[in-house]
């Protein structure tokens, strides 16, 4: 019996790409994705790079110096965006004590021309440092003002008595800070909310002047942009893709990792949404 054969169609192996070969071009485009990245995040914090490889590159590392070398880069950045905005700090006792007269410049550039000053928390709290930085900034001519840590299960009118009473501000001094970031544990929301009234009011008719109110982003947001849409917000951001404050904040905390001569331990920095000649104008008269 003859035996039938059957064709085979051949096909070159160059002819269709091998899963080796298409391994090798998706390698590529992710290395060349990953390359422009890389070049295009060296170039969006130029600013920033070239200030700490520069004339700043004899620092000593100490243990946490990558960290802190990724935050000055940031800080640089959000610094450079904002030229013609005024610079400025808040403090409290967990920055020890402050020499008030080495309080002048922010890496070796940019002016300090506030600060915040933590005087009470909750009902019963006066915070160590207060007094000592609250004259301190008046005798070195940096703008001052205070704020309070507001505690959501304490009563609303002892937290503002207690503000009160250990704040006397003067002319030329910022408004009154109500600081809220936490959220109450035992009462409803509508109780938080009415609490934070109560303290904003009482505040308000004793020094004459609106308070401003701090709290993060999310928070604002979430609980109080639009119950609170009367009042002038200080938010905290500390995230490194925001570069660029809100037209709608007052005043933006954008770090929490800065090194200032005068202070020992890091410290917070803030931008107000305008020049000096506008922080001047909402100061108690």
């Amino acid at each position: 019996m003859a035996r039938k054969t059957t064709r085979r169609t051949s096909y070159s192996r160059k002819s269709q790409p091998t899963r080796s070969a298409f391994s090798k071009v998706i390698r590529v485009i992710v290395f060349s994705f990953l390359g422009l990245l890389f070049i295009g995040t060296i170039y969006h914090y130029r600013a920033g790079l070239a200030y700490y490889l520069g004339f700043k590159s004899d620092k000593v590392l100490d243990e946490d110096a990558v960290d802190k070398h990724l935050s000055d880069v940031r800080n640089i950045q959000v610094l450079e965006n904002h030229k013609g905005k005024v610079i400025g700090i808040d403090v409290s006792e967990f920055q020890g004590k402050v020499d008030w007269e080495e309080v002048e410049v922010l890496e070796e550039k940019y002016p300090v021309q506030f600060v915040f000053i933590r005087a009470t928390a909750g009902n019963d709290r006066v915070d160590g440092q207060f007094k000592k930085n609250w004259e301190g900034a008046k005798e070195n001519k940096i703008m001052r003002g205070a704020y309070h840590y507001y505690r959501p299960n304490e009563n609303s009118i002892e937290q503002a008595n207690l503000f009160i009473k250990t704040v006397k501000l003067q002319k030329g001094d910022l408004p009154p800070v109500l600081d809220i970031e936490r959220l109450p544990k035992n009462q409803p929301l509508d109780s938080l909310k009415k609490g934070l009234k109560r303290w904003l009011n009482k505040v308000e008719k004793h020094y004459q002047v609106r308070p401003i109110i701090y709290t993060g982003e999310r928070y604002y947001s979430d609980f109080l942009k639009e119950e609170f849409s009367e009042y002038l917000f200080w938010i905290a951001n500390y995230n490194f893709y925001r570069e660029k404050i809100e037209d709608d904040w007052l005043f933006w905390q954008f770090t929490e990792k800065a090194s200032l001569p005068g202070i020992k331990h890091r410290v917070d920095v803030n931008i107000y949404n305008g020049d000096l000649e506008q922080l001047h104008f909402i100061t108690v008269e």
